[in-house]
């Protein structure tokens, strides 16, 4: 399963971006903005590629979306979120996008999860995270 997240509406402290699933549109999402130097849990992750697997969070206390090899990050996950205030440098799905904001988080989330644990148990999932 390839997953292309595009970071297309910046703001003063996040990025509103598209998630396609195989080249189809499947939500919004709300990260933290870039910055050139890290800032814990207040940077976005780097642009660029990795693997994406279906691991149990201690912090959340369910399985979710983990990101692999993340430079200078670890645990990156995908979970529900509505703002900047959500992320701690995580991806937040949302169904619409407001100005600084995804709506519909738990709903986006649970259609994105769905797909992506039933990917994970017969093929690879690999994200491409551009701007």
């Amino acid at each position: 399963m390839n997953l292309t997240l595009i970071r297309k509406y910046p703001a003063d402290d996040c990025v509103i971006g598209e998630l396609f699933i195989n080249n189809e549109f499947e939500c919004y999402t709300l990260e933290d903005i870039e910055r050139p130097v890290k800032i814990p849990k207040i940077t976005a992750i780097p642009r660029g590629n990795y693997n994406v697997v279906i691991t149990y969070s201690e912090s959340f206390k369910r399985p979710l979306p983990l990101l692999l090899n993340v430079p200078n990050y670890s645990g990156v996950r995908i979970h529900p979120g509505n703002t900047s205030k959500d992320t701690d440098g995580y991806i937040l799905p949302g169904k619409g996008r407001e100005e600084k904001k995804v709506t519909q988080s738990q709903d986006a989330f649970a259609a994105l999860f769905q797909k992506l644990d039933a990917a994970s148990k017969v093929e690879k999932i690999f994200l491409e995270i551009t701007g």
